[in-house]
């Protein structure tokens, strides 16, 4: 895929202490406390990958005065959900994929509050449904906030494939969003490896 494209990968986990604990004994690279989503009852941990690109640990906030939005049990100790492309024009992007018969939603803006309580925005598509299993990525927007890999430890990305049921239903679609994936004829899964100065991280 265009690397300039690939925003962040999303990890799901019911466990987040756990998972993040797993990975900086796996990679010797600590992720970083990203902060939580209130509107989700979510918290977040973020890694680098290079460039503008970063792994997303998402897991239920703990703390939170509401239950998680997503079923985290569904994931068990930790899988990859989805994935994100910052393309230039997140609205123009959204409209050529409607007239291709990818339907990626609405524009809606987020945000989270840092360990520190600064409050970050952006925008992102938002799909009824999450397309081809989470296959088919959100865009997402940073606008004037500051790109989250600024400031984080990273580790490489070593592999990113995916599978699906319907590949070439799924490789047109991410054709119309001028993106691709490593991509097979199987059960629908998205894998990636990571690799830090202690050894490599696998997930599905």
């Amino acid at each position: 895929m265009p690397a300039e494209l690939l925003d962040h990968l999303v990890l799901a986990t019911a466990d987040l202490a756990d998972t993040v604990e797993r990975f900086a004994a796996a990679t010797g690279v600590e992720p970083v406390e990203g902060g939580r989503h209130e509107r989700w009852g979510t918290r977040n941990f973020l890694v680098g990958l290079g460039g503008t690109t970063y792994l997303e640990l998402l897991g239920p906030d703990l703390d939170a005065n509401r239950e998680p939005v997503f079923d985290f049990g569904s994931v068990g100790a930790g899988r990859l959900i989805t994935w994100a492309i910052h393309p230039a024009d997140i609205e123009g992007v959204l409209a050529t994929a409607r007239a291709a018969g990818t339907d990626l939603g609405r524009i809606e803006p987020l945000s989270r509050e840092t360990p520190s309580g600064e409050l970050l925005s952006w925008r992102v598509s938002v799909a009824p449904d999450y397309l081809y299993d989470g296959l088919v990525p959100f865009l997402i927007d940073w606008g004037t906030t500051p790109h989250p890999t600024a400031t984080l430890p990273t580790v490489e990305l070593v592999s990113l494939q995916a599978s699906h049921p319907d590949a070439d239903g799924l490789r047109a679609a991410l054709r119309v969003l001028s993106t691709s994936l490593e991509l097979r004829t199987g059960p629908a899964a998205l894998t990636a490896s990571f690799r830090g100065p202690r050894g490599e991280y696998a997930v599905s």
